[in-house]
Formats: C-alpha cells, sequence, structure tokens
C-alpha cells in the first residue's frame, strides 16, 4: 500500500521551490542591476573623470572592453561551477559558498570609490561566483521532484523563468535611480543586499533540499574522450577510423554521446557571433542612450541606464506570442518551423536591431539627438531574436544530445556566451590601444558588427542544410 500511495502524483510543490524561487529573484536582481550602471559610471569614473570630449571614444571602449571581459568571464565559469558541483562538493555546498563571495564582491564595488584596483577585483569575484551559481541552481530545481510530482516541473521551471526575468526586469528600473539620487556606494551597495539576502534565503531552506551527492570524476566524460579521440588522430591502426579507435578503450553508448555533442556544436559554433551583437544592449547601448532624448511622453523622460528593461519586459510578453500564435500559423500555412529556420531568423531579426542602432549613432554622430523610442523599437526586436536563437538553441541542445550529455551541453552552449562577449572584448581592447580597430568608431562601429553578422548567416545557410539530424527524446 505504502508503494501505492508513493506512486500518486503530488499535488503540492516541494517545501525547498520557495527559498529557491526567492533566492534566485535577489540574484539577478543584484546581477542585472550591477550591469545596469556598471559601463556608464566607470566611463566617467574611471577613464574620463574630466568629462572632456576629446577622450569620450577612448573612455567609452574601456568600459565597454571591462564589461564584455566581464560577461566574458561569467559565463565560461559555468563550466567550472558544473565540474565542482557534479564531481567534487555537491550543489548546494557550491552555491552557499559562491553567494557568500559573491556578496563580499559587491561590498568590494560600494566601497571602492576612486580605486579601479578595487572595483576591479569585485568585478572579478562576482562573476566567478555568478557563473558558478548559474550551472547549478537551475539544476538544483529539478533535483527537488521525483516520478510522483515530476508533472509539476514544467510549472515550476515556468516559475523559474519568470523569477529570472522578473530581477532583470525590476533591477533596471530600480537601480539607476539610486545611483542619480544617492550616488554610486548605495547604487552597487543595494545589489550587494539583495545578493546577502539571496544567501540568506537559499540558507534558511538548507533542511527542506533534496540534494544530490558529487559522482566524483567521471571517467567517460566529454573532455577526456575528446582528448583521447585527437591522440588517435595521429595513433592508429592503418585504415581505422578515429571513432573505432576510440571504441577501443570507450563504450560506444558513450562515444555516440560525444558525437552528438559535435552535431550540436555545429550549430552553436554560430551562436557567438549572435552574443557578440546581443550583450552590445547591456554596454554600448546604454552608453549610446546617453546621448539621446530620453523623453517618453510630455514632460515624463527615463535615465539611459534604465532603457533595458524593455529586453527582460518584451521577452516575457513575446514568448506566448511565438509560441501561441506565430509559430501555429506559419505550420498552418505550410512553413515547417524547424530549430535550424527559428536560429537563422533570429539572426536577421538582431542583424535589423543593429541597423536602427547604427542610424540612430549616425545621427548622434552628425550633432542629433534622436528619440529613444528607436532604440526602444530595437529592444523590441532584440528580443524577439533572443526567443528565436536562445530558447531554441536550449531546447536543441537537449533534444539532440543523449541524457548522458545534456548538462555538458548546457554548459557548452554558456561558452557561446562568452566567447561571443570575448570577441566584442577583444575589439574594444583593439580600439583602446589604437590597432585595426580603431577606426571602427561611432556608426562605423555598429556597421562593422552588422557586416561580420552578414557573413555568419550566410555561412550558416550554407552549412545548416547539411547538418544531420538525431534527436534523443524520452531518454
Amino acid at each position: 500500500m505504502a508503494q501505492i500511495q508513493s506512486d500518486i502524483p503530488k499535488t503540492g510543490m516541494p517545501k525547498s521551490i520557495p527559498y529557491i524561487i526567492g533566492n534566485e529573484i535577489a540574484e539577478r536582481f543584484s546581477f542585472y542591476g550591477l550591469r545596469s550602471i556598471m559601463v556608464t559610471y566607470m566611463a566617467v569614473a574611471f577613464f574620463n573623470p574630466t568629462l572632456n570630449p576629446a577622450l569620450t571614444a577612448e573612455a567609452d571602449a574601456k568600459a565597454n572592453q571591462m564589461s564584455h571581459m566581464f560577461v566574458t568571464l561569467a559565463y565560461f565559469m559555468p563550466l567550472v561551477g558544473a565540474i565542482m558541483a557534479d564531481w567534487f562538493f555537491g550543489k548546494y555546498r557550491v552555491i552557499l559558498f559562491v553567494s557568500i563571495l559573491y556578496t563580499f564582491g559587491h561590498f568590494m564595488l560600494s566601497v571602492a570609490g576612486e580605486s579601479y584596483t578595487i572595483f576591479s577585483a569585485g568585478l572579478i569575484i562576482i562573476a566567478c561566483c555568478a557563473g558558478g551559481i548559474k550551472s547549478c541552481v537551475s539544476a538544483n530545481v529539478g533535483d527537488q521532484f521525483d516520478k510522483s510530482n515530476e508533472h509539476l516541473l514544467s510549472k515550476v521551471y515556468g516559475w523559474f523563468y519568470m523569477s529570472i526575468n522578473l530581477g532583470g526586469t525590476l533591477a533596471p528600473l530600480f537601480i539607476p535611480l539610486l545611483k542619480k539620487y544617492y550616488g554610486p556606494d548605495i547604487a552597487f551597495g543595494v545589489p550587494g543586499i539583495l545578493m546577502a539576502l539571496a544567501t540568506i534565503m537559499f540558507w534558511l531552506g538548507r533542511k527542506k533540499y533534496k540534494r544530490v551527492p558529487p559522482a566524483g570524476i567521471k571517467k567517460e566524460n566529454f573532455f577526456s574522450i575528446t582528448l583521447y579521440a585527437l591522440a588517435k588522430l595521429f595513433n592508429r591502426k592503418p585504415g581505422q577510423k578515429v571513432w573505432d579507435a576510440v571504441g577501443e578503450k570507450y563504450s560506444a553508448e558513450s562515444i555516440d554521446g560525444i558525437r552528438a555533442v559535435y552535431r550540436v556544436l555545429a550549430v552553436f559554433a554560430f551562436t557567438p557571433i549572435f552574443w557578440a551583437l546581443w550583450d552590445q544592449n547591456l554596454s554600448e547601448w546604454v552608453l549610446q542612450a546617453t546621448r539621446m532624448d530620453l523623453t517618453i511622453a510630455g514632460n515624463f523622460s527615463i535615465l539611459p541606464e534604465q532603457v533595458n528593461f524593455i529586453n527582460p519586459l518584451f521577452l516575457v510578453l513575446l514568448i506566448p506570442v511565438f509560441t501561441s500564435f506565430i509559430f501555429p500559423k506559419l505550420e498552418k500555412s505550410g512553413i515547417a518551423v524547424t530549430p535550424l529556420r527559428k536560429i537563422g531568423a533570429g539572426f536577421v531579426i538582431i542583424g535589423l536591431a543593429f541597423v536602427i542602432i547604427a542610424f540612430l549613432q549616425q545621427s548622434i554622430d552628425a550633432g542629433g539627438k534622436p528619440s529613444v523610442w528607436w532604440q526602444i523599437l530595437a529592444y523590441i526586436l532584440l528580443a524577439a531574436s533572443e526567443i528565436l536563437v536562445s530558447v531554441t538553441c536550449l531546447e536543441y541542445a537537449y533534444t539532440h544530445s543523449p541524457k548522458s550529455m545534456k548538462s555538458t551541453m548546457s554548459a557548452l552552449y554558456l561558452l557561446g556566451i562568452s566567447a561571443g562577449n570575448l570577441i566584442t572584448g577583444l575589439i574594444n581592447t583593439d580600439i583602446v590601444n589604437k590597432g585595426f580597430f580603431s577606426q571602427f568608431t561611432g556608426a562605423k562601429y555598429y556597421w562593422l558588427f552588422i557586416g561580420i553578422l552578414a557573413v555568419t548567416i550566410l555561412l550558416f545557410l550554407l552549412i545548416s542544410r547539411r547538418l544531420p539530424e538525431k534527436k534523443y527524446v524520452g531518454e
């Protein structure tokens, strides 16, 4: 009878879920609150404190460089966090430990004052910790469920996703106001307080979590098999295929998983360029907004750091529009809505957003002061492109990789975001150092990225039709 009772679906959420959701809202608020003001603050406080017009372009490039390198590190660290949690310490310990360090990083920003060294160190700590948390928290949500209540997973992940966007929407609205009226110390300190609250909330739920113990180092993991395959490229029997040689040491199942990863990576190889453009909305676009007419209606205007709240807002609003209206309408019209077509469409739409931004910058370069409504339109297009690329890629990674590789694929997808920001960061570094890309300032900077994207789209169209498909659903 006990067994029969345990098989009856539960109607309530695990008691640990409110602690996880509350923690996520506070953590995302702290992260996006920081990002909303860090570029405009650094551009003036550290790189152009005298507001010399001759130094504006260089100061902007330095601030953009720091911003993109910050994100590069933040999205590289999920891979490290996943390894630490899955192999050595478990998710609970990793989340709690890095949350404490995360709070300390925010504290460093709030007391840095004019010290660029302390401020930079705080950013490095936050980037490492934000990345370490990112790979563990969403997996920790799934750990709380079993067969008796797995039917509630989609609902709780919906809440989880909404908590991310709630933090991402509210932070850009409130933190810039704190910076304007109370100064940067308070503005950087409040996200730290939110992170401290997130840490306390997570700790309060310690007795309610289901904790999956670390599994130790897996011998048949992605990295060890890949390295072994590379070695076999130059050391195998005459006429023997590489994967056959690898099969002498590793199981057929694990090899199939690795080959699936590389098929998905053939798609993901194009995403860094998408993210190289996308993440500029939290850096380059914010700086552009400082030179625009920020009047929304009548005498009501917003701060330049507040404009990017449009992206998470429309991200939430447009998801049901795409899933419940646009995609079904296209299918009924005889147009197959495949993952690769969604991704390609997302590339085109973000290109349109950047065309708007480039024309806005041309107006600014000519001495004009265009309306912020044009940038808001670009943000709406940006949200649409994110739905088509980001959401689709996460789905593609899940459906096209076997169970043993699904976590690996999620981490590798995040590495694409890291790589995209590294590209943009290196271009800004070259501009700062008066290198080749220093000629691409003002509107030319945005046209450069539009050109890179155009080449990427052409390559994607040529290669995507040749990509083999093998789905792993229901495993």
